[in-house]
């Protein structure tokens, strides 16, 4: 499974290292890239809920927009 999600809130380096680190502590993701020009991240793992996902984000600040399975 590969999800990309669309971040707001997100300034600097310091926001990437953030999300990265909450979305690579979520149990069942294998990679996590965030890319700040873009404001998304893209995840790769099994058995990760949407909700998982939006809680880990919104737990260090950041806000979900969107969440898309490619």
């Amino acid at each position: 499974m590969k999800k990309k999600i669309l971040i707001e809130g997100m300034s600097c380096e310091n926001c990437v290292r953030h999300v990265t680190v909450a979305l690579k502590e979520l149990e069942g993701v294998m990679e996590a890239e965030v890319i700040l020009d873009k404001k998304q991240a893209t995840i790769k793992g099994k058995n990760v809920s949407d909700e998982e996902i939006r809680e880990a984000i919104e737990e260090v600040g950041y806000e979900v927009v969107a969440i898309e399975e490619i």
